[in-house]
């Protein structure tokens, strides 16, 4: 089915190509003039369009579908057809280059700055293998402000499911952050991961495609796990690896000490930033 707007700017495109007038380009295209003088009367709730144009600019990789969910959670009762016209007329359409990489057509804005821990997460992947040749993941997690670890997922797969399923996991222990870093991988856009951060209250923040230095505090991490552990022992199985990973993992929050934070591991920052917390209350 041909829209009546596709139907005038065909009309308009032979009349302007052929210079002729109105009635002999709708008998051409048999189309019927009174097309032509259709307008649309419906007024668009002004609310519903701020609130697209703010959802658009908060999630640039998300095309409208995703955006209609959105709107729906927030109480917006409009379907998913008005809200791709609206999508469409105010130029919110994904660009895409010719790569495999996608481009957005606004800027990404900047995380927020954490004043304490268990405020900013970050996550990303390292992969390594076993002495078989089987393949295995590590998912990491590091805490922007104390770059305490709060723990790492050895798997030989990892989906978002997955993913959401231990960052609740190590939440139980460390509480939930405000906001989690990560990139553009398919774990982090699933839905699986965009529904577990609405339910607990996390936002998800992307890093812009191709520039990991946006998220480079995990980019760090993932350095020194591979130079000091993946790439400095051969693993016998996934259980051995998943072992030594563990060692690694309590070794750096516990031993290791940082030159950011003084001289001090991630455990110590943390406890030092606590009793300064405590001390201004006193006081």
């Amino acid at each position: 089915m041909v829209r009546p707007a596709a139907k005038r700017r065909a009309v308009g495109l032979v009349r302007k190509t052929f210079e002729k007038s109105e009635r002999w380009a709708c008998r051409v295209l048999g189309v019927s003039r009174a097309t032509q003088r259709y307008r649309h009367r419906m007024v668009e709730p002004p609310g519903l369009i701020k609130a697209l144009l703010t959802l658009a600019e908060q999630k640039t990789k998300r095309g409208y579908q995703h955006l209609y969910l959105l709107l729906r959670r927030a109480g917006h009762h409009v379907n998913r057809k008005r809200v791709y016209r609206l999508y469409c007329e105010h130029g919110l359409a994904l660009r895409r280059k010719k790569g495999r990489k996608r481009c957005v057509a606004s800027p990404r804005a900047n995380p927020p700055r954490p004043s304490g821990p268990r405020q900013v997460w970050a996550m990303d992947f390292v992969s390594d293998h076993v002495v078989d040749g089987r393949r295995f993941r590590v998912l990491t997690v590091v805490d922007t402000f104390s770059r305490l670890s709060p723990g790492l997922l050895v798997e030989p797969n990892i989906n978002g499911d997955r993913v959401a399923g231990f960052v609740d996991e190590i939440a139980k222990v460390h509480g939930y952050p405000r906001a989690i870093t990560v990139d553009n991988g398919p774990e982090f856009v699933s839905n699986a991961l965009d529904r577990w951060a609405h339910l607990r209250g996390v936002e998800l923040h992307f890093i812009a495609p191709g520039k990991p230095n946006q998220n480079a505090f995990i980019e760090s991490f993932n350095g020194r796990l591979r130079s000091e552990c993946l790439n400095a022992n051969w693993f016998e199985s996934l259980a051995h690896a998943r072992q030594l990973v563990e060692d690694w993992h309590r070794d750096y929050n516990c031993s290791r000490p940082h030159s950011s934070l003084g001289g001090l591991t991630p455990i110590e920052y943390e406890r030092k930033h606590h009793q300064q917390l405590r001390t201004l209350s006193l006081d």
